[in-house]
Formats: structure tokens, C-alpha cells, sequence
């Protein structure tokens, strides 16, 4: 099944890169609108949220609350996915249980965790690379809503090394660098593709090694300098829709048709050779790129990233009393010769205000002498009737010899 996730998805996305700009940055905006979709779940039609929560997610309520299902109940086994709503002691849990039944059943629910808890979980949810949740937890905390995403593959085949200076002498990056990445000359799919968006762009594609037929595919999409990154990740989303499929993405331009010689993006040079290719005419691709890294902090309480939403909904459906609210991501990432890794948590916390400071007493009794003991029994009834032995002392006694507390 191919899940109707990639319009909406990108809407989302563009609008959670924009919260970053132009700085060098890692996100994950499926965790993000996971996490959305995951309180989707929980909303009430006729609550005033549910409106605004269904338009940052891009559809309509049931539908999200659906795909998240579908999802996270079903995982990837190249993807870990993982997602947690606690809450409070007494607070969330007296009162109707619906919302807990309507999420998806692999959504952990229980007791808010301490900071060491929401930590550990985030280890174990993004295979270590994550060491810590990314809000804080206070007293003020009464609910919780986290997402995790993880991946760690190996390409299908290794990237090769280049010098640096391949990049091209326009590249800011020759300076810094030494070496570079060189795509192999199979297992990796390279293309010219013209777009309406951001005019002629290069695309490489790694894929990772499958297991039991699942895969990962590693987009890289680089457009004229001139294109703002805002319009290069759209770009990237568009392309990303086919890249599954592996076949050239649409509007991919013939070699034969374009001019010999240099841009920015790359140089094409013509040669002699002997080849079976229809009409004598072969095209060959090959890419370099740098290897990367990166690790982003995210503050996700835009009203457009659905947040503010989400958390009136939560707080709806679980009789909450939430004044105000934080969401927070991190995200990392590693791009290399040899494979990619990256993971994400999303966390949202619904907060309220802790009741005014005063004095408070505390006294330590100290039976530090003789005393009396009675046992008294209790005796209740089903229908709410007492019995006979209610309120009866059974046993009495002074206590004038202690003893000493038992090793065992």
C-alpha cells in the first residue's frame, strides 16, 4: 500500500524548514506531523482545535489519524518508529478513556517519566544517536507527547574517493576540503532534470541495502546558486515522490541536449567510444559530493507547524488543564562513504500553572516512648452497608519494649 502522505507531508515540510532558513540544518518533518497525526487521534470534531489541526496537517482528521495508524503499527524495518503520550498521576486518567482507544496500539501510554526516563527513551528510540529528550521536564508538566524516527544503513554500494577540487573551481568548498565523494559506476542513479521550479537541477540517488525487500533511498538535489534553499527542498519533495520506484525522474534531459563544457552545477565532455547504445549515442553520469553531518534544534510552537493545536486537542479529549504549551526537535544526521545514519525526536509538553507558593508545615510523630496499639476492624459491605465488626477493636496493647528492626 502507498500511503497518500506525500502532498501533505510536503506542505508541512516547507513550512518546518523555513522556521531554520538558510543555516546548515537536519529536521525531520515526518516526526513532526507523526506527532500531529498521533493527537489527531484523540480530537473532538467540534472542539475549536481541531479545525486548525487538521490544516497544519494538510487533511482531515480521521485521514491523518489513520495514516499514523497505518504506520506506526506496521514499521518499517529500516525506519525505527516509536511514539509516547504520559501524563500526570490522577490527571488524564479519571476520566472517559476513549482517546487512549483511539490511538495507534503501538503508542505508549503511562506516567509522565522523570528527565532521566524521557533521556533514556530517547537513546532507545533513535539508536543512541539522540542522548537527550529535547525539553525539559518541571513539576508544571502535566502531559506529554513524543515521536521518534532512527535509521542506520549501508549503502548498496560504497561510494568511491575523488579529489576535492572535482567539485569545480566556483565551489566554496574546495578550500576546506581534501577529499570527496565519488558515486560508483553501478548502484547509484544519477540525472539532469528540468523543473518549473528551480530550472535545471542535478540529482543523485544512493540506495541503502534492502532487508526482506524494504529499502532506503538517499536523495541529493542541488540546484543554481541563485535558488533559495526554500525552493531546492521543494524540489526535493517533488522528486522524492518517484525516487522509490528507481527509474529516471520526470523531466530528466538528455545529455545530447545540452551544450559541452562547464556550469555550476556540472561539465559535460564528449568522447570517442564503442557502444552498443541505440543509435551510437551512450550517456554516462557519474556525482561528487562532500561527506556531512549535522545535529538541529527545531522550536516547533509556530502556529502554522500545528502545535498550539495539538495540544488543546490533547487536553480536550483528556480533561487536562493546559495553559500553555512547548514543542521542541532534534535531529541528527551522518552522510558518508559507506552509509547514512539519522534520527529524530519530537517532543511536546502541555503545561499549567503551579498553584501560588506559601508556608508549609511538616511534622515527624516520634513514638519515642510507651504507647497504645488497637486493632479495629472494618467491615463494609457491597451495597455500601456496614457489618457487624465495623469499627470493633480486636486487639489492644501498650507498647513499653521495643525492638530492634530484623536484618532480614
Amino acid at each position: 500500500m502507498r500511503t497518500d502522505l506525500h502532498r501533505p507531508l510536503s506542505a508541512y515540510a516547507a513550512r518546518l524548514h523555513a522556521t531554520a532558513g538558510d543555516r546548515h540544518h537536519v529536521a525531520s518533518p515526518l516526526g513532526a506531523w507523526l506527532l500531529l497525526a498521533v493527537s489527531a487521534t484523540t480530537a473532538v470534531d467540534s472542539d475549536p482545535a481541531a479545525v486548525d489541526l487538521a490544516h497544519a496537517l494538510g487533511t482531515d482528521l480521521p485521514s491523518a489519524a489513520e495514516v499514523a495508524r497505518t504506520l506506526l503499527d506496521a514499521p518499517h524495518p529500516l525506519v525505527g518508529s516509536a511514539t509516547a503520550l504520559w501524563h500526570r498521576t490522577g490527571q488524564g486518567d479519571g476520566g472517559p478513556a476513549t482517546w487512549r482507544a483511539a490511538l495507534p496500539t503501538t503508542t505508549e501510554v503511562g506516567v509522565l517519566p522523570d528527565q532521566a526516563g524521557l533521556d533514556a527513551w530517547a537513546r532507545e528510540h533513535t539508536l543512541g544517536l539522540i542522548d537527550t529528550f529535547p525539553l525539559r521536564v518541571g513539576p508544571d508538566v502535566v502531559l506529554a507527547l513524543a515521536s521518534a524516527l532512527a535509521t542506520r544503513v549501508s549503502w548498496a554500494a560504497p561510494f568511491d574517493v575523488a579529489d576535492a577540487r572535482a567539485l569545480g573551481a566556483g565551489s566554496p568548498w574546495v578550500g576546506q576540503l581534501r577529499q570527496v565523494l565519488r558515486s560508483p559506476s553501478q548502484g547509484h542513479r544519477c540525472a539532469i532534470v528540468s523543473t518549473a521550479r528551480a530550472g535545471d537541477v542535478i540529482v543523485h540517488a544512493a540506495p541503502a541495502q534492502t532487508t526482506d525487500g524494504a529499502g532506503l533511498v538517499v536523495l541529493s538535489v542541488a540546484a543554481a546558486p541563485q535558488v533559495t534553499p526554500a525552493e531546492v527542498l521543494a524540489v526535493a519533495y517533488d522528486l522524492s515522490a518517484g525516487a522509490a520506484d528507481g527509474g529516471q525522474p520526470t523531466g530528466s534531459r538528455s545529455l545530447f541536449d545540452l551544450p559541452l563544457g562547464a556550469t555550476a552545477l556540472w561539465t559535460l565532455r564528449e568522447e570517442r567510444v564503442r557502444t552498443q547504445a541505440r543509435g551510437g549515442r551512450e550517456e554516462r553520469h557519474t556525482a561528487v559530493l562532500p561527506c556531512w553531518s549535522a545535529r538541529s534544534e527545531h522550536d516547533l510552537t509556530a502556529p502554522t507547524l500545528g502545535f498550539p493545536a495539538a495540544s488543546a486537542a490533547l487536553a480536550t479529549a483528556m480533561a487536562l488543564r493546559v495553559q500553555r504549551f512547548e514543542a521542541r526537535q532534534t535531529a541528527v544526521a551522518r552522510f558518508d562513504r559507506y552509509g547514512f545514519e539519522a534520527a529524530a525526536v519530537t517532543g511536546m509538553f502541555g503545561r499549567t500553572s503551579l498553584p501560588p507558593e506559601g508556608v508549609a508545615r511538616t511534622a515527624e510523630l516520634r513514638f519515642g516512648h510507651p504507647y497504645a496499639v488497637v486493632a479495629v476492624a472494618t467491615d463494609t459491605r457491597t451495597d455500601g452497608a456496614t457489618g457487624p465488626w465495623h469499627g470493633l477493636p480486636v486487639f489492644s496493647a501498650w507498647v513499653a519494649e521495643p525492638e530492634e528492626v530484623p536484618e532480614s
